[in-house]
């Protein structure tokens, strides 16, 4: 009498011997040892991706407060020549911010300041938080457009330095208060 033989671990040694080819099962057999594994991984909840985007708009917000020159200016004052730099929006899609953050990234990595590296970094980091709140919604995010002006700006930029960072920066500040409040809302796409 032959021994009873596991036919869940042979089942590649019986089509082997059956079918006369080699059969290779040893993906197949790591998958399904991995499967309970797989099973257990979840997706980081969309709530913790929502908090952690209103804590990175906050830290920016506090860096933005401890840069010394900042402490006496509006969010709307006018000055001439700064119109390029984004105001602030009553209603914001998720669109409309990251076109928003994508503008203030470009002018903020123009300006030689070091008081605006970390910031700009913020940007670019709260941008892929966006990303993951829209893909999380099945918003398809186009392509954010920076601005196309910027290189013709130079001669701006170069003249008034000082004042196009202090502008940039209380607008942008103005702007991720807005967002902030936005983002209890639940923005659409």
């Amino acid at each position: 009498m032959e021994p009873r033989r596991n036919r869940g671990a042979s089942s590649c040694e019986d089509q082997e011997a059956h079918s006369g080819r080699k059969m290779h099962c040893g993906p197949l057999y790591q998958f399904l040892w991995l499967w309970p594994y797989l099973f257990y991984i979840e997706a980081v909840p969309i709530q913790k991706v929502q908090d952690d985007t209103k804590t990175l708009i906050k830290t920016i917000v506090t860096r933005i407060n401890d840069i010394s020159h900042m402490q006496s200016v509006s969010s709307k004052q006018r000055v001439t020549g700064l119109d390029f730099i984004p105001g602030l929006h009553p209603v914001l899609s998720l669109s409309k911010m990251d076109q928003t953050l994508a503008i203030y990234q470009q002018i903020l990595t123009s300006l030689p300041s070091r008081n605006v590296i970390q910031i700009s970094n913020d940007l670019e980091n709260l941008r892929d938080l966006l990303h993951l709140l829209a893909s999380s919604k099945s918003c398809p995010l186009p392509q954010a457009r920076g601005l196309e002006t910027l290189v013709s700006l130079g001669g701006v930029l170069e003249a008034s330095l000082y004042s196009t960072e202090v502008v940039a920066l209380s607008r942008l500040q103005g702007s991720l208060q807005d967002m902030l409040q936005q983002l209890d809302l639940t923005p659409g796409c």
